[in-house]
């Protein structure tokens, strides 16, 4: 449609142009770009309406999330992690399997004609979390050091983490429904992660190479500077795809070793890579919404309603609350640790790529779910996000005795 570039630089620029205000109100970047998203799609005025598994959807997700990896790993600060180690860790190492096991368990429930690698495809999609959503959570300053930290880890390191899980469970469903052989699909697998974390050392390296050189000779210009991570994101991912690697992976693993070998400039030099991919993530919660959930919506049934509400309370919530045992958080600590796992944008690429690449018999069931959730969650996490923190920031001061397990 001709008006789509038109609706989304204006949304762009209202959304830049009121973006302080947005602080102080329950709205969020996202909730405004999926609301406008809905309004341009098919459900209304429909001026914006690409192909799902067209090339414009995948291209502008999987280069939303590439970036978004890449910084996220970049971020990650070895000496910090190990000193606040106990939440990321607990909610990485236990959270993150039990939420994927539950996930299945209620979705082969839910939907009874869900094969079991489909059920876990569902689950996995709706597993990595987006610390974006609740953008308030981890920048409110009275806020614990472990909680802010661990969420936001939790939030860089499960993207990087599912993208294999992904990779292995399509794999599997793929052999299930006679679409690949078991060899192939082995072969296919090896190939994206080995290539992937070839791909991610090597673009890694170059970036942090062309920091350190480039700095201690005084050869780069600071707005230049800026732009090296985001090539060094497109070098890992251009790597990997051409070896038949996977480019998530890719980009993951070069963030993390740009961001270990290049510490000192590695939060300067990301500043730009930052602002991009948020401007990307809220054009991508524009298409999303006008593309894939808008549509949706008119196909939810109440099953599909009902593993969205439990995948963003109970499939969350108990398996955090297990990963905390005796940590000795209190229980204000364990519901709000469990409440503000957010699904996002990792969630929407996943989705893309089931569309674009898998041959599921239960394919419409696992999309229509997923993008439920993924709304759902845009909008509850987004509202409940700066009462919550405030009223929990609140609490931690008046209760400033963390148990060693959380420090």
């Amino acid at each position: 449609m001709k008006w789509e570039l038109a609706i989304v630089s204006a949304s762009v620029l209202a959304v830049a142009g009121i973006s302080r205000r947005l602080n102080d109100t329950p709205l969020t970047p996202a909730m405004v770009f999926v609301a406008i998203g809905l309004l341009a799609g098919p459900l209304a005025v429909d001026v914006v309406g690409p192909s799902p598994a067209g090339a414009t959807v995948r291209t502008l997700a999987e280069t939303t999330l590439a970036i978004v990896l890449f910084s996220d790993a970049s971020k990650i600060k070895p000496r910090l992690l190990r000193r606040e180690s106990g939440v990321p860790v607990r909610l990485l190492a236990i959270g993150l399997p039990l939420t994927i096991v539950s996930g299945a368990v209620l979705a082969k429930g839910i939907f009874g004609h869900l094969s079991v690698a489909e059920a876990v495809v569902l689950a996995v999609l709706l597993a990595p979390t987006d610390a974006a959503l609740g953008q308030s959570v981890v920048t409110e300053p009275r806020l614990p050091s472990r909680i802010r930290q661990g969420l936001n880890v939790e939030s860089g390191l499960n993207d990087g983490i599912c993208v294999p899980l992904l990779l292995v469970t399509l794999a599997v469903a793929d052999v299930e429904e006679k679409s690949a052989t078991g060899h192939h699909a082995l072969a296919v697998l090896v190939e994206e992660i080995g290539y992937g974390a070839l791909g991610g050392v090597a673009a890694g390296l170059a970036a942090a190479a062309v920091v350190m050189l480039g700095v201690r000779r005084d050869l780069i210009r600071g707005s230049w500077l800026q732009v090296i991570p985001i090539a060094g994101s497109g070098l890992a991912y251009g790597l990997a795809l051409g070896f038949g690697g996977s480019g998530f992976i890719a980009a993951f693993v070069a963030g993390g070793v740009f961001g270990a070998l290049e510490s000192r400039e590695s939060a300067h030099a990301s500043r730009l890579n930052e602002e991009v991919g948020a401007l990307l993530g809220g054009v991508t919660f524009l298409i999303f919404a006008a593309v894939l959930l808008g549509p949706t919506l008119e196909h939810v049934s109440w099953q599909a309603a009902l593993y969205a509400v439990l995948s963003l309370t109970l499939v969350r919530m108990l398996p955090v609350a297990i990963a905390m045992a005796r940590s000795g958080a209190n229980w204000r600590t364990v519901a709000f640790l469990g409440w503000f796992g957010p699904r996002g944008l990792a969630s929407i690429v996943f989705a893309v790529i089931v569309v674009q690449e898998a041959h599921l018999a239960g394919a419409q069931t696992i999309l229509v779910a997923t993008y439920f959730a993924i709304g759902l969650s845009v909008f509850a996490h987004g509202i409940t996000a700066a009462p919550l923190a405030k009223r929990y920031a609140h609490w931690a001061e008046r209760h400033p005795r963390p148990s060693p397990a959380e420090t």
